[in-house]
Order: structure tokens, then sequence, then C-alpha cells
């Protein structure tokens, strides 16, 4: 009699992180082209199992050739996915802070608190209210050079004037982002990369901007938008809208301040 396939402890290990894996690479490709492209590549694989099943060696070997080079394909057709990908797995803000090298010359945890939040806060208050449109990206671990680079240099303390300047309708700013980096506003203008989910139609090019940012780094983006004056935050390609207040001190104050650690 034929024995029972046996399951070792580290063949569950095994399977579960497979499934862990497809589970992310299905996040990251859910509401994208390439969903619609990877279905598409199953069910050809799946015709080319039945032909050779019932030894159609004429349509087998067609296809067969398409499947011996998809690897390839696959590569070309997904490339910002994989991109994005492996950004994600690069940036992920555990992984960059098990392999920091600042925890050697820090111990315990910080109770560094928010010097800016409050102005941070009231401002977007005030734009929600005068209904204007403002992208104010907080960096963490990930340096985001690359995003500041497109911007112009401010190193600037945060203060309420200066971001009301910065997003006043007829400055050359107000359409890009702010970054802030290190409790300073690095740059104005910056250039975001937009996100490729397909995202509510009421959302605009900032909502979009502010999603595909915070998919591939640990920033924090705070958005106004100039048509209702609703306030959203975005951290890890999550947006959570039209907050009050309250909703967005404890927001900010919980994605800013797990940063500090």
């Amino acid at each position: 009699m034929p024995a029972f396939i046996s399951l070792r402890f580290f063949d569950l290990i095994d399977i579960f992180l497979v499934a862990l894996l497809l589970y992310q690479i299905y996040r990251l490709i859910k509401g994208t082209v390439a969903f619609n492209i990877v279905v598409g590549f199953f069910i050809i694989y799946l015709l080319w199992v039945v032909f050779r099943a019932l030894d159609m060696e004429l349509l087998s070997s067609i296809i067969g050739q398409f499947i011996g080079v998809g690897v390839l394909a696959l590569i070309i057709i997904f490339h910002p996915e994989i991109r994005r990908f492996l950004l994600y797995v690069g940036t992920n803000h555990h992984i960059t802070r098990f392999l920091s090298l600042d925890k050697l010359f820090h111990s315990g945890k910080s109770n560094q608190k928010i010097g800016y939040l409050a102005d941070l806060v009231e401002t977007a208050m005030f734009f929600s209210r005068t209904r204007t449109g403002a992208l104010i990206i907080v960096a963490r671990q990930s340096e985001l050079s690359e995003q500041i680079a497109t911007g112009e240099i401010l190193d600037a303390r945060v203060s309420q004037p200066l971001l009301k300047t910065i997003f006043f309708k007829n400055t050359d700013l107000h359409d890009g982002a702010v970054i802030i980096k290190e409790e300073r506003i690095a740059a104005a203008g910056c250039i975001l990369p937009l996100t490729h989910k397909e995202v509510d139609k009421s959302m605009g090019l900032r909502h979009r901007a502010a999603i595909g940012i915070t998919e591939t780094t640990d920033a924090v983006a705070l958005v106004v938008s100039e048509e209702n004056g609703s306030v959203s935050v975005v951290q890890g390609g999550v947006i959570e809208r039209h907050l009050d207040q309250e909703k967005l001190v404890a927001l900010l104050d919980r994605h800013l301040s797990s940063g500090l650690e």
C-alpha cells in the first residue's frame, strides 16, 4: 500500500511562507493592470496543462514555447511592480530599524515629542476651512532623498506662516509636496510617484501621490482636498479620510511617535 504523505514541521513553515509571499504579491498588484495580466497568464498555463494531458501536440507545443519565455516576459511586463515589491521589502520599517546602526549609539526608547505637531494640525485645519489643497509628507526612517531633490530645498523650521505661504494658490510651489525631515521643512514643490492602484474617483492627484509615496516608504502623508476641504492621513498605502481635528491629532501622534523609537 502506498505510504501516506508525511508533513514535517518545516514543510508547514514552507507552505505558510509561500502563502504569505503570494498574499503580499496579491496586495501589491490588486487593482492594477498587472493583476489582469497574471490572471491571463495563469489561464494560458492551465490550457497548456490540459492540451498536454489530451496529447494535442501542436497546441501544446505553441503554448509551451510561450511558457518557456514566460519568466523573461513577466520580468519585462512587471518591471514597475517588481521594483515596487523590492522597494517595499527594502524599506520595510521593522527591517530598516533592525539593520540600522543608529541603535548602536542609542539605548532604550525615546520619549521625544513631535515639536511641530500643533503647528501641523492647526495649519491643516486652516487649509480645510479655506479649501486650500495641500500635501505634506513627513519622513521617518526613509530618507526620501530622491523626492527631496525634485523640489526647492528650504531647510526651514516648520511653522504655520511658512506652510500657508507655500500652499497659497498663487505661489509656484503650491502644486507640489512639502517634505518634512528631522523636524524641518526639507523641501517644497516636490514631485512624488503616483499609486498604480485603483482609488476612489473622488480623490485627485494629491491623494494618489500620498498613497504612492507611502506604499514604498514608511513616510506619513497629510492631504487636504482642494475640492471639499477634507483632511486625510496616509500611512503604508492606507488612507484615512474625513478627519476632524481630534482624530487628526491622534493619528499623527501615533504614526509619527512610532518612528522615534
